[in-house]
């Protein structure tokens, strides 16, 4: 499908969905709200036995007790572990080309993990269960892989950017990557409201650019030059409002579920070599 065809399709799903949105929230009704913020694709949804990647299940707790599901790719002497927060929709098992990439690619061990109400994890959705289960999903890696929680990178994409923001800002990461992060939920619907202030109405606020400046550490972010669901210039926003060390990439011509290209891949193997060395404190991994 033509690359135009795409952007078309994405922003006019964006345009109504965010209409859809704004609608509901004037209810002030938080479950409504959050029925059209999430996209969840629950078991058996996907492929659970893709070819080609040797994963193991991981079943954990949230703070909440709520049980939660991943997918962790050890890789042997990694250059990084790294910890990812996938968007809105799909699951882990939409990730296996991800997840193969990430081990042969780049060499690093990887845990991708659903947010509950998502794959087979149980419960439904929302702002603050999402930002726990991320914290149980690397307490979980770290015993793992027996090192620190600080120790571990953390990345993610679109919504997945917004939860690996707050957990950074609040707990610290040996490194921080965002692929097409926003600024705040409330600033991307009205990027498709014509600027309609919906700030008051929306319960969930996934404001990003209100918690990067509490995190120091070194941070990547990259964003589709093109995308027409979360702006380019809401990700060159938060970068101007985050500290030091980091550095933005832009990938010419992409949408928002366009692939990074090889310059992304390239930039991302430098940022991992360029990361502080482990803790000296280093934990009995688990087998």
């Amino acid at each position: 499908m033509p690359r135009q065809h795409n952007c078309a399709q994405n922003h006019q799903r964006a345009i109504a969905g965010a209409l859809i949105l704004l609608a509901v929230s004037a209810t002030g009704c938080a479950r409504l709200q959050n029925a059209y913020i999430y996209r969840p694709e629950p078991y058996p949804a996907g492929d659970w036995s893709p070819s080609g990647l040797a994963w193991e299940d991981a079943w954990f707790s949230s703070s909440d007790g709520t049980r939660l599901h991943g997918w962790y790719v050890p890789c042997e002497s990694p250059a990084a572990t790294i910890l990812f927060a996938h968007g809105i929709d799909g699951n882990v098992a939409s990730l296996a080309p991800q997840l193969a990439a990430f081990c042969d690619r780049h060499c690093v061990s990887v845990m991708v993990f659903d947010y509950r109400g998502y794959g087979r994890s149980v419960g439904s959705p929302d702002e603050q269960g999402l930002y726990e289960d991320a914290a149980a999903a690397r307490a979980w890696l770290a015993e793992r892989e027996g090192i620190l929680p600080a120790d571990i990178v953390l990345m993610g994409r679109s919504l997945g950017a917004a939860v690996m923001v707050d957990l950074a800002a609040r707990e610290g990461a040996r490194g921080l990557i965002l692929e097409s992060a926003f600024t705040s939920l409330p600033d991307v619907v009205e990027q498709h409201t014509l600027g309609i202030p919906v700030d008051w109405l929306l319960t969930s606020r996934f404001a990003s650019i209100e918690k990067i400046g509490r995190y120091h550490g070194p941070l990547l972010m990259c964003h589709g030059e093109l995308d027409s669901v979360i702006g380019l210039e809401q990700g060159r926003a938060l970068f101007e409002a985050a500290n030091p060390p980091k550095q933005f990439v832009t990938i010419a011509g992409a949408d928002h579920q366009d692939p990074p290209d090889e310059d992304w891949h390239r930039t991302l193997d430098e940022f991992l070599a360029g990361l502080r060395p482990l803790g000296l404190a280093r934990l009995p991994r688990v087998e």
